[in-house]
């Protein structure tokens, strides 16, 4: 079975741990946007990994990886989680881990203009985590990246390397930044391109040789759907499409090759950096950082937390297709007497089912809550839908009911074995 992971809301919502749990029936594990701003936390047997790059598949044995085309991968970044995972253990080699030829490159220059320019946003910064995201993904758009191919071989590659690094010092100057030692970043990002060389192929046919074959792919996807460039909250949002369509262009693989698409939610909502939030709450907020949780696996920074949001995910349900819905953390309403959804947004009186596209109208709208009982107690050592309490079941029928597909797992911690089928 062919399957797609996606964040339904803005990311953080424990797709990796979800991947992981997946994994093991799965033979191939494959990403297909984003880039290192990603941040999969996977905690297995005790012991915690954070991904940025490297698919959550990598901590299974005899599972292949495989970074797509609609990745942008900085090699330096890559070369330096490669060496940590392998102190943790992790076997990495050029047989279980593939990155496409046609993944485009992010380069230190990259980095210092997307800091430049959230910089000069001031007031109305995106939030950005300043990893050279944007600016790699409008290389692309613009026709002058480089791409994971130019690297194999060296001569190429460092000619590719020194006539774009011209062409961004140029920019630089433009835009009145310093120009970046040429000679210094050519020798690092060479050196990160020989450890990767022998991971560099064509992972199209791989991909389409493990359909036909009859292998099981899972496609993880980075971010989350209100971070999609077209159906986020635009212009707080990141350069890629991080709803499931991304995961078929970022791989090659057409979309009816795809059995089943599976969302990922928190029994809340979070999220990092900028931009409209309807559901924000101060008290849930100060309730989940005071339990030392929500804090970005790839930032540090603290998230902005709020309710349970069924607006957001009916809609994330409806333009992504999701068949069913995994829920995360619902352990962290244990000690809430009461439990706040929301069920629709009032715009000006006006009671929408669905967002606004326009921030100025993001803005404007007040939740509509309806309010349920918690359970207050403890359910994270919780193995089965039996041992769950009564008011805990309601409230993940009643947000099933609200997003329109099925919730089929909950999670009640960070352990793959705080996972439990709902039936």
């Amino acid at each position: 079975m062919n399957t797609i992971i996606i964040g339904s809301q803005w990311g953080d919502e424990g797709k990796g741990k979800m991947i992981d749990f997946l994994t093991e029936s799965a033979d191939v594990v494959a990403r297909g946007q984003g880039g290192n701003n990603a941040g999969h936390t996977v905690i297995a047997n005790g012991k915690k990994y954070i991904l940025h790059l490297v698919p959550s598949g990598i901590l299974w044995p005899d599972k292949l990886c495989v970074i797509g085309n609609g990745v942008v991968l900085d090699p330096i970044g890559l070369v330096e989680e490669i060496k940590e995972l392998r102190g943790q253990g992790v076997t990495i080699t050029k047989d279980n881990l593939l990155i496409s030829d046609r993944a485009h490159v992010v380069l230190p220059f990259h980095k210092e203009m997307d800091a430049a320019q959230e910089s000069a946003l001031g007031k109305k910064a995106i939030g950005t985590t300043k990893r050279g995201i944007g600016p790699t993904y409008a290389d692309k758009a613009r026709r002058i990246g480089v791409r994971m191919a130019d690297m194999r071989d060296p001569g190429i590659f460092d000619e590719v390397l020194r006539r774009r690094i011209k062409m961004a010092n140029a920019e630089m100057e433009r835009m009145g930044l310093p120009a970046m030692d040429e000679e210094k970043m050519v020798a690092e990002v060479s050196a990160a391109a020989d450890v990767l060389r022998p991971h560099i192929t064509n992972t199209i046919p791989v991909m389409h040789e493990a359909v036909s074959s009859g292998k099981s792919i899972l496609f993880e996807g980075a971010q989350g759907a209100y971070l999609d460039v077209d159906f986020g909250t635009y212009p707080f949002v990141t350069s890629s499409n991080t709803s499931s369509a991304g995961a078929c262009t970022g791989t090659g693989v057409p979309p009816h090759k795809i059995d089943r698409i599976i969302g990922v939610c928190k029994a809340y909502t979070t999220r990092v950096g900028a931009g409209p939030f309807v559901t924000e709450d101060e008290d849930i907020s100060n309730h989940l950082h005071s339990m030392g949780r929500e804090f970005g696996a790839t930032t540090g920074r603290p998230r902005r937390c709020g309710w349970a949001d069924g607006v957001l995910l009916r809609f994330s349900a409806m333009f992504n297709g999701f068949d069913e819905m995994a829920m995360t953390n619902l352990d962290g309403y244990d000690k809430c007497p009461e439990i706040k959804i929301c069920t629709g947004y009032d715009l000006d009186g006006e009671i929408l089912a669905y967002p606004p596209a326009t921030v100025d109208e993001w803005e404007r709208c007040k939740p509509v809550y309806e309010t349920v009982p918690g359970w207050m107690q403890d359910i994270s050592a919780c193995r089965s839908w039996e041992e769950i309490p009564e008011q805990a079941k309601k409230f993940v029928k009643r947000m099933s009911e609200l997003i329109g597909c099925p919730v089929t797992t909950v999670g009640v911690g960070p352990d793959r074995e705080q996972t439990i089928a709902v039936q």
